[in-house]
């Protein structure tokens, strides 16, 4: 065992009580002794002792010998100071063994190792946990003595060391039972001992059953039954306490006859407090309806928060917050002049697309600062079940609402700004769709009556301002697309990074890491040569991380080696960060055969995509290599159906298909890369290769091509046109029907790349070959 597991701490003796981790007990203590080392746990200890049970529950004064070598780390939760003894709450935290005790007379103080429970079988142990607890349900049916809150709680799915100790904890087992169990750390030999107490219960049960019935007989127990609870009814009719939960009911009362909870809203809780009332303390049920009214009562019916007003104000705290992003900042400005001019609208359902990085999430947060709203986030990536949405039905074991009412609760108003993050991640399965599910809460004409099934009622989503947020717009189900405003936030160029980095990032670590401006400087050179060499992003996270790391560091220097500053340089960023990761403007250095740079637009973003072609004698196969989709290999298929078809035009031999091979391949073949945008890129390598023309090696393309050359538009140009900019090409080839996109493109990127628009490949093959 090594040292760190062996700690010295003060020791309590227990009477009769055994505690086990992860279980709360509440102990009155009374001896001298006990209550000082208490009081020197919570000074000195951060409330942590051990509590060991005594072998002799008639020992006063306990010694070493009359304690069991076994017992808990407890954290004492809380005290309750009383006249001559203390009421301690303490919470079990883990097995401990008792090495050695220490007596000086005013407390016991003692040196213990912690001890870990040891896993089995996993089969095994499912196997067991299954019989364990379908024989409690049977004990629970036949001895009422068991609460039924703890048969819900020991058959809700809990761990096998929770399972055992929490039934150590409260069923009714002789000391030396218990700490058999506490001293047992083969898990699966504990549910054992579990299960042999579960069968001898039943079989006492079973035995008192049979004495029952024999009773029951002779004292007509029917009749006897009937007439004491008929008896008793009409006691608490006159006393006016018709159950045991009068103090809950009042409180519920009040609650509703209080607020200005919607009509519908009220008879439903007063009908459910009905019951409530009707329902003995100990019936299952009872807690059941009792979670039902603290969810329908808590959930916001009418709370609501007053939006900022003055649009001034919104649009300086938007800017204050991000660069750049002015449609989205103009979508939320059209927004509050709409209200503020009719008085009412419903709040927009709008869908933040664009890769990782750029600022979705908090672009959310921003909205909700500025509007002066409360903010509410709530992931949906892997999102299967339908009832993660929608709620559960109140008929299953741990019924909760959904997400969207949970959200709801949290925020406590009506008009949140309710963030769903990563919705183009939700996935399906025999559970149900959830993105289904989420064609009500993202549809204006639905959300007003949002049906959940765990409330039952309908619910008012209207007011609520919905910011979705997704990584590629392809993967967001059709119909769920239709009810989003889609707002497109591309990737950012070097100078947006330089501005981000100095007016946000740099700030929000200086202040996270405890430095002064003064303390940290770094010129815009050293900023623009760690966007460069160190990160390549279509946002600003890993830049995060990178300056988040030389703010660290400066504050290792200035503690550590008494520097009062730092100023960041080169020699300082390579000593700090290592080598450089990226070569600043990597493209094909020198004009080649059969090699071309194309473009592609994925969920992160856009990048360069190059593509190399060769030749060598064969059959005249076409094989394609590098981890390519079906429709990046159809594209690679229709470029050598154009090329054989025009091999005569081309000047390539009648005869060369059919003694060569060619291989198409796509370097980073451990990565799978697809889309509908490399076909002009595979007819250039191609013809390049088989004609032993050269391609211009500061020239990149993208477009889809036919079987007759013509070059289709594509999507996602500014992606692909800042890639290519962040690798220093100069010139691009683009279908012509793109023209139109290119108002979008940042001002650097047109200024720095010209764009070649071409309708058919021989366009783009007199540009390209050299």
């Amino acid at each position: 065992m090594s040292e760190t597991n062996k700690m010295n701490v003060p020791v309590v003796a227990t009477r009769g009580v055994v505690v086990f981790p992860e279980q709360d007990i509440m102990i009155e203590v009374g001896r001298h002794k006990s209550m000082n080392a208490i009081d020197e746990a919570e000074k000195y200890f951060n409330g942590h002792l051990v509590l060991v049970s005594q072998r002799d529950i008639l020992v006063d004064d306990p010694t070493t010998e009359d304690l069991y070598t076994v017992g808990s780390l407890v954290h004492v939760k809380s005290v309750k100071r009383k006249q001559g003894f203390l009421r301690v709450t303490f919470s079990g935290l883990q097995r401990v063994k008792i090495d050695s005790i220490n007596d000086d007379g005013k407390m016991l103080f003692g040196g213990v190792t912690l001890l870990d429970d040891v896993m089995g079988d996993e089969n095994e142990e499912l196997a067991l946990i299954r019989r364990i607890t379908s024989e409690i349900e049977q004990v629970s049916i036949q001895n009422i003595t068991i609460p039924t809150e703890l048969v819900n709680q020991l058959t809700m799915g809990i761990s096998a060391q929770q399972l055992s100790d929490q039934f150590a904890q409260y069923f009714p087992l002789q000391i030396e039972r218990k700490q058999a169990l506490l001293e047992e750390l083969r898990v699966n030999e504990r549910l054992m001992i579990v299960l042999e107490e579960m069968q001898r219960e039943q079989a006492l049960a079973k035995i008192e059953n049979t004495i029952n019935e024999k009773v029951k007989d002779r004292v007509e127990e029917n009749q006897r039954e009937y007439y004491l609870r008929e008896k008793m009814r009409a006691i608490r009719e006159e006393l006016g306490d018709v159950s045991d939960t009068g103090e809950d009911v009042d409180e519920f009362r009040e609650l509703i006859e209080n607020n200005p909870y919607p009509d519908f809203v009220k008879e439903k809780a007063l009908e459910e407090l009905r019951r409530y009332e009707m329902l003995p303390q100990a019936a299952g049920e009872s807690g059941v309806v009792r979670t039902y009214l603290e969810w329908l009562l808590k959930t916001p019916w009418w709370q609501e928060t007053e939006d900022v007003e003055n649009l001034n104000t919104v649009r300086e705290s938007l800017d204050a917050d991000h660069f750049g992003l002015e449609k989205v900042k103009d979508r939320i400005m059209e927004y509050l002049a709409v209200k503020s001019m009719t008085g009412n609208l419903n709040a927009p359902i709008l869908c933040l697309v664009g890769p990782p990085g750029v600022g979705k999430t908090s672009l959310a947060k921003s909205i909700a600062d500025s509007l002066g709203r409360e903010f509410v986030k709530a992931s949906v990536g892997g999102v299967r079940d339908e009832a993660e949405i929608r709620g559960h039905r109140r008929t299953y074991l741990g019924a909760l609402p959904g997400r969207i009412i949970q959200g709801m609760k949290k925020a406590g108003v009506v008009n949140p700004v309710f963030l769903i993050d990563e919705i183009d991640k939700m996935a399906s399965d025999y559970k149900g769709d959830p993105s289904s599910a989420m064609l009500e809460v993202l549809d204006p004409e639905q959300n007003k009556m949002f049906s959940d099934n765990y409330l039952e009622e309908p619910y008012d989503l209207s007011k609520v301002m919905f910011v979705a947020t997704a990584n590629y717009l392809g993967d967001i189900p059709e119909a769920l697309r239709d009810r989003l405003e889609i707002i497109q936030l591309s990737s950012y160029t070097e100078e947006e990074k330089l501005n981000i980095a100095k007016e946000h990032l740099i700030p929000k670590q200086l202040k996270e890491n405890g430095l002064k401006k003064s303390q940290f400087k770094m010129s815009d050179a050293q900023l623009r040569y760690i966007i460069r060499h160190y990160t390549r992003e279509a946002g600003v996270r890993q830049l995060e991380r990178v300056i988040a790391s030389l703010c660290r560091k400066t504050v290792l220097a200035i503690l550590k080696d008494g520097e009062k500053s730092v100023t960041i340089n080169k020699e300082l960023i390579t000593k700090w960060l290592g080598q450089t990761i990226f070569e600043y403007g990597q493209k094909e250095r020198k004009d080649q055969v059969g090699v071309v740079t194309g473009l592609a637009y994925t969920q992160f973003g856009g990048d360069v995509l190059p593509i190399e072609v060769t030749t060598f004698e064969g059959k005249g196969r076409l094989i394609v290599t590098g981890q390519l989709g079906d429709v990046m290999k159809e594209s690679s298929e229709i470029a050598f159906g154009y090329v054989k078809s025009h091999a005569k035009e081309l000047g390539i031999a009648s005869d060369f298909f059919e003694k060569n091979d060619v291989q198409v391949h796509v370097p980073e073949g451990a990565v799978p890369k697809d889309g509908p945008s490399a076909g002009v890129t595979f007819t250039t390598a191609l013809i390049s290769a088989l004609t032993n023309r050269k391609v211009d090696a500061n020239i990149a393309m993208t477009g889809e091509i036919t079987l007759r050359g013509n070059v289709l538009p594509i999507g996602g140009l500014k992606e692909k046109s800042l890639a290519a900019h962040r690798v220093g090409i100069k010139r691009i080839a683009i279908p012509k029907l793109n023209e139109k996109d290119m108002d979008e493109l940042p001002e650097i990127v047109k200024e720095s790349i010209e764009f070649i628009p071409c309708s058919t490949i021989d366009q783009v093959l007199k540009e390209a070959l050299i």
